[in-house]
C-alpha cells in the first residue's frame, strides 16, 4: 500500500508509474471500476503479449438512468499485433480502452501535470512518440461512469475546473508543436496527436459556450484563449475548426455575432 500527499489524478498516476513492477500499466479512475470477467480475460491475454499499446472494448455507464452502453473497437483483428503507425489514424484511443507497457512510461519518464484535472489526455498522448506496436483484445473491461453532476466531465465540473482544462490545453498544444518539429516525428503520429489536441480545443470552446451568452468577461476570455491557441500551434488551431462549425463561424466573424451564433448552434443541435 502506498501512502502519499494528495496531489490529484496526475500525481497518483506519476507515483503509480514510479512504483509499478508489472509488465503492463492500466489506470482506473476513482469514479469508475472494471468488469471482473473482462479484467480476468485481459490479464490472461497480456501474459503472451508484448505490444507497447494494448486496447480493449469498454462500457459507458450512465448513472442518471442506470444504463450501460458498450463501446466496441471492431476495426482491427483481435489478438494480432499491428504497427501503431499503420492503424493509429483509424481511431483515437481513450484512457478507458488503453493499457500501456510499463517500460514505455518508465524509460521515457512520462509525467503528468499534478494537482490538475483532465490529465487523462496527457496520459494517452505523451507516450505516443515511443510506441511501435499495438494489439486489440476483444473483451469489455473498463466501466466508465457518466452523467454525475459532481464529475469533472460534467458541465458543472468543467466550469469549476476551467483553469485546469486551460492548463492541459496549453501543455498539449506545446507538446504537439514540439513533437511535430522533432527529428524523429512520425507523420501518422503527428496527425494522431494533433487530432486529439484539436478535439480538446473544441471542448474548451464548449466550456466557454456553457456560460451565459451575455457574460462579457467570458467572451473576452474565450477570444483570448482562441488567439493564444492560434499563436501556440496554428496547425492544431486550424484543424479544430473542422470539428466545430460554431467555432469556425465565431472565428470567421471575429466573435462579433457571438450570441446569434450561439443561439443558432443550440437550435441546430436541438
Amino acid at each position: 500500500m502506498i501512502s502519499k500527499e494528495n496531489g490529484g489524478h496526475g500525481s497518483t498516476i506519476n507515483v503509480g508509474i514510479q512504483e509499478a513492477r508489472g509488465k503492463y500499466f492500466k489506470v482506473v479512475d476513482g469514479d469508475d471500476w472494471v468488469d471482473t470477467a473482462g479484467f480476468v480475460t485481459l490479464v490472461n491475454a497480456l501474459k503472451s503479449c508484448d505490444s507497447d499499446f494494448v486496447f480493449t472494448n469498454y462500457y459507458e455507464y450512465y448513472e442518471d438512468v442506470s444504463e450501460t452502453k458498450p463501446v466496441a473497437f471492431d476495426y482491427l483483428e483481435p489478438n494480432r499485433e499491428y504497427a501503431f503507425a499503420d492503424v493509429c489514424e483509424q481511431k483515437l484511443l481513450p484512457m478507458h480502452a488503453l493499457v500501456i507497457k510499463t517500460s514505455i512510461l518508465k524509460d521515457n519518464q512520462i509525467r503528468l501535470d499534478e494537482k490538475c484535472f483532465y490529465v487523462d489526455v496527457e496520459y494517452v498522448l505523451f507516450p505516443v512518440p515511443f510506441v511501435k506496436t499495438v494489439t486489440f483484445f476483444d473483451c469489455y473491461v473498463y466501466m466508465y461512469r457518466l452523467a454525475l453532476d459532481t464529475q469533472s466531465v460534467s458541465i458543472q465540473g468543467f466550469q469549476k475546473h476551467i483553469q485546469d482544462h486551460l492548463r492541459v490545453c496549453y501543455h498539449l498544444l506545446e507538446f504537439a508543436r514540439e513533437y511535430k518539429a522533432s527529428a524523429n516525428a512520425v507523420p501518422a503520429y503527428v496527425r494522431y496527436i494533433e487530432k486529439r489536441v484539436a478535439e480538446l480545443i473544441c471542448t474548451q470552446s464548449t466550456i466557454y459556450s456553457s456560460y451565459p451568452w451575455d457574460d462579457k468577461k467570458i467572451i473576452e476570455d474565450f477570444k483570448a484563449f482562441d488567439a493564444k491557441a492560434k499563436s501556440m500551434n496554428p496547425d492544431v488551431y486550424a484543424l479544430s475548426a473542422q470539428f466545430s462549425k460554431k467555432l469556425m463561424l465565431l472565428r470567421k466573424t471575429n466573435f462579433k455575432f457571438y450570441k446569434l451564433i450561439q443561439y443558432l448552434s443550440k437550435k441546430a443541435n436541438g
